[in-house]
C-alpha cells in the first residue's frame, strides 16, 4: 500500500499563493506518475497538474501558467505552487499516485485531500 499525506492548503485571497505538498510512504516502488486533482461542490474531480518519473508534465489549461508542479526525490514528495490564485480554484485538492505495470491494471492511491479556499 502507498499513503500520501496533503498538506499546505488554506485560505487565501485572489492573486495570492499557495503551496501544497504531497508525501508518499509506503510501497512505493514502481510509482511512476504523480499528481495534483481538485474537486469543487457539484463538479466532478479534475485533473491539475500530473508528473511522471521520466520528468514531464502535464497541466489543465485552466491552470497553465499560474500552477508549478515539481518532485523532491529524495523525500517522496510532489510539491504544487499555485500563483495567481483565483476564486474558481477554491476545491479541495488532491494527490494521486499511480503505479503502472506491464500488462497489468495501474493501481491508484488517493490521498484525503486539503480544502483551498480563494475569496475574491
Amino acid at each position: 500500500q502507498v499513503q500520501l499525506v496533503e498538506s499546505g492548503g488554506g485560505l487565501v485571497q485572489a492573486g495570492g499563493s499557495l503551496r501544497l505538498s504531497c508525501a508518499a510512504s509506503g510501497s512505493i516502488s514502481g510509482i511512476n506518475i504523480m499528481g495534483w486533482y481538485r474537486q469543487a461542490p457539484g463538479s466532478q474531480r479534475e485533473l491539475v497538474a500530473t508528473f511522471t518519473s521520466g520528468g514531464s508534465t502535464n497541466y489543465a489549461d485552466s491552470v497553465e501558467g499560474r500552477f508549478t508542479i515539481s518532485r523532491d526525490n529524495a523525500k517522496n514528495t510532489v510539491h504544487l505552487q499555485m500563483n495567481s490564485l483565483k476564486p474558481q480554484d477554491t476545491a479541495v485538492y488532491y494527490c494521486k499516485a499511480v503505479r503502472t505495470r506491464w500488462r497489468s491494471l495501474p493501481d491508484y492511491y488517493w490521498g484525503q485531500g486539503t480544502q483551498v479556499t480563494v475569496s475574491s
